[in-house]
């Protein structure tokens, strides 16, 4: 058995092990209803970066903010249950590691004792392992120094107390500070982790060995076991398309890395960039190929910022075990708002009217202008859209008329039509919102055209290849149709910066617009908000509910367990070879959760924290296994 080298951790103490600068947590407390409270906090602060990145001395720096603080020796407690509540995110969650390797850890600061003791004493840390300055009081309480002899408080003092502690084997040094850093410059710590998670102190991280986001990022460098099965910071993310600035707010929130582009890559380029990638967002431009798919080596989940997923090869992700999420009602409220508004300015002509005066033409008149009010909409697509169109239309006076291939509960006074043909030859209005699937390809053409009311107007805000463009072109020239509302197209451009070109350029009686049918402020943010809530779930937890190629598992939280996620193809008899796995290793199954469709088989196991490392090699091992993620 090959012996474990000796390693000793040493962690600073102020926006390391806490989230924040305990002197300016004492500045809360001891400045309570001083009228220039807020002034002196943020002089403390200054100083403290100052003394922190090494602009003054550490002396200098402890002076100056105890003559602002005015603090008392009651103040501490206090100040003790407010550090208690902001203990670092990672810290927080690897006390476990603070308790088993305890012998390793000692926490050297040029902080004060008395508030770092009885935070750490919960951590397992005993005072003779915690090296820090301490307070001078006056008779009554007051704190009016430091005790000038301790190595701590004066410059470089890190350095002369790690030289007289001796520390055995390799030496880590775990700070957010420039005295941090000195210590391994000075050659008394063999390594440096700058720890980034509540500070990031650019004169220090090209000095460091290692940038850590978190401690997660450190255990699991240094192969040592930490409470999650893999660092968050490790999970990187590519956002395509311009997708809301939340979306990636929450993303980095998470802890993942992110990086954004602003418009859509071609097949060849988004073949290189999904390498090592872990989660894929994009929105409807971007084609996920199987070629894609194929170079992902490190792909999770895909995140559509949309409604729709024609875009992407939803069997080829399956057969990968990628799992995608979409938005299918973030944007519902937003493109109906739209068919609303061009149906009613195609009914009034008021495109037409506007394109007029823009040529100085006035043309006063009611003629070809009509109320929508009493006119029948035929919707083509009772979906989530077509289902919220037919209610709103229907406060508004209009009939509604819907066709779907799809048994749909009619909605208020909806009449549902028996065919295609029947909905065209009755509706004034009809507007098209049917999904991206092969057999909505063409659906309108010359024929289906011919059979709407000489008169009507058409509106397409589903998908480009639906309607049969020259076709339509032709019925507008003749005059069969009053006017048309298209949103979508059979091939557009990548990227604002391309040019667009479309047969019905200049035409009076047609609106053009960008696909931009959901395209508004509130719906982008309520797709940035759903889309990210989804892939996080999945990432960290297991969750395909809502996944629309995997078979959908609700799962609860992952507590005081491991969990194993196995995902194969849908074989009979893989469940009881798994599970035949388990028995032989004695592990005890905590919990079970399996759900298939015609492809694949999604088992997640909950198992016991203890159990041999080989079970997950031996379930990798069994023939149709897909993919397999281990979570702690």
């Amino acid at each position: 058995m090959i012996e474990q080298k000796k390693r000793t951790f040493v962690f600073d103490f102020d926006s390391t092990l806490t989230q924040v600068e305990a002197f300016e947590e004492l500045a809360e407390v001891s400045l309570k209803g001083d009228p220039k409270k807020k002034e002196k906090i943020e002089k403390i602060a200054r100083i403290t970066d100052q003394g922190v990145d090494g602009d003054i001395t550490f002396t200098e720096s402890l002076e100056k903010r105890l003559k602002i603080l005015n603090a008392h020796r009651d103040h501490l407690d206090p100040l003790v249950r407010r550090l208690k509540r902001k203990i670092s995110t990672s810290i927080s969650r690897n006390k476990d590691f603070f308790k088993e390797f305890a012998d390793d850890i000692y926490i050297v600061s040029c902080g004060f004792k008395e508030f770092i003791d009885p935070i750490m004493a919960s951590y397992n840390i005993p005072s003779e392992r915690i090296y820090a300055n301490t307070f001078e009081f006056s008779r009554s309480g007051r704190i009016i120094g430091f005790d000038r002899n301790n190595d701590l408080s004066k410059p470089d003092g890190k350095i002369d107390q790690l030289k007289s502690m001796r520390l055995p084997g390799e030496v880590h040094m775990i700070g957010d500070g420039f005295s941090d850093y000195q210590t391994r410059a000075a050659g008394i710590a063999d390594k440096f982790h700058a720890f980034t998670e509540n500070v990031e102190r650019k004169n220090i991280l090209d000095k460091a060995d290692h940038i850590a986001p978190s401690l997660d990022e450190i255990l699991y460098t240094e192969k040592l076991p930490m409470s999650i099965s893999y660092p968050k910071n490790r999970i990187k993310v590519l956002l395509l398309e311009g997708i809301h600035e939340h979306a990636v707010e929450q993303l980095r929130g998470e802890g993942y890395q992110v990086d954004l582009l602003a418009g859509s890559l071609s097949e060849d380029e988004l073949c290189e960039a999904v390498k090592g990638k872990h989660i894929l967002g994009i929105r409807s431009k971007t084609q996920i190929t199987k070629r894609v798919v194929d170079a992902a080596d490190r792909l999770l989940a895909i995140g559509a910022f949309c409604i729709g997923t024609n875009q992407i090869d939803l069997d080829a992700c399956m057969k990968r075990g990628i799992s995608v999420f979409n938005a299918p009602f973030s944007n519902t409220r937003s493109v109906v708002e739209m068919v609303i508004g061009e149906m009613i300015m195609l009914m009034r002509g008021t495109h037409q009217k506007s394109m007029n005066m823009h040529r100085g033409i006035w043309d006063k008149s009611a003629k070809g202008s009509f109320e929508i009010r009493g006119k029948k909409l035929g919707i083509v697509g009772y979906g989530n859209i077509g289902s919220q169109l037919s209610v709103l239309a229907e406060a508004l006076g209009m009939q509604v008329l819907y066709f779907d291939v799809e048994e749909k509960l009619a909605l208020g006074n909806a009449q549902k039509m028996s065919s295609l043909r029947e909905l065209m030859k009755k509706s004034d209005v009809v507007t098209l919102h049917v999904d991206g699937r092969p057999e909505n390809e063409g659906i309108i053409t010359k024929k289906e055209l011919g059979w709407m009311k000489d008169g009507a107007v058409l509106i397409n805000l589903a998908r480009g290849k639906v309607v049969d463009l020259q076709a339509l072109k032709s019925a507008l020239e003749s005059g069969k149709i009053a006017g048309a509302a298209i949103d979508v197209f059979p091939e557009e451009p990548k990227s604002n910066d391309e040019a667009f070109e479309c047969v019905f350029t200049g035409m009076p009686n047609v609106i053009l617009t960008p696909h931009v049918g959901g395209s508004t402020i509130e719906a982008q943010k309520n797709i940035a908000a759903y889309v990210p809530e989804a892939l996080v779930n999945y990432v960290n937890t297991g969750d395909s509910f809502a996944s629309v190629n995997l078979p959908n598992i609700r799962v609860p939280q992952l507590k005081g367990a491991h969990r194993l996620l196995h995902i194969h193809q849908n074989i009979p008899g893989i469940m009881a070879r798994i599970n035949n796995i388990f028995s032989r290793f004695n592990i005890n199954v905590l919990g079970q959760h399996l759900q298939t469709n015609h492809e694949v088989g999604y088992l997640i196991t909950d198992i016991d924290k203890e159990y041999n490392s080989d079970v997950v090699d031996e379930l990798k091992r069994i023939d149709h296994t897909i993919k397999l993620r281990v979570l702690y």
